[in-house]
């Protein structure tokens, strides 16, 4: 198979390489799923053929993401997925409890929305800065 990329499309490519296998293989420890960190490895070779060398390290003789890709602001962009999913989670959950608790029912879809949108404003102004956990 050959696919043409401009280089701004294939370092686009990376980026969505890099961040599919961090989602996958991040939180595995020991158990990764080396099928995707081989074809991380195959497109970050391919870095050292078209002039960009700068983002490709070899780590026991294979290729990887260099320190400069994993720290030229990919995290943040992981980060802000992950900072955005929690609050949606957490949004989610706490209208759904407090639906539950007040006995009303959770297939009030325009209840359960409106009450999450609330949720959503309050940590867009406050983060979780007004959360209280009573245990």
């Amino acid at each position: 198979m050959n696919i043409e990329l401009t280089n701004k499309q294939f370092r686009r490519l990376l980026d969505l390489v890099y961040i599919g296998n961090w989602v996958i293989n991040s939180i595995r420890g020991g158990d990764r799923i080396t099928d995707y960190d081989e074809v991380e490895s195959k497109l970050f070779g391919e870095c050292l053929k078209n002039r960009m060398e700068v983002l490709v390290d070899i780590a026991d003789g294979r290729p990887v993401p260099s320190r400069a890709f994993v720290e030229g602001g990919i995290h943040e962009a992981i980060m802000d997925y992950e900072d955005s999913v929690f609050f949606e989670i957490l949004a989610e959950e706490l209208a759904r409890r407090d639906i539950q608790m007040e006995g009303l029912s959770e297939g009030d879809a325009e209840e359960v929305n409106r009450r999450i949108n609330e949720y959503i404003s309050e940590f867009e102004k406050n983060g979780i800065d007004n959360i209280i956990v009573n245990m």
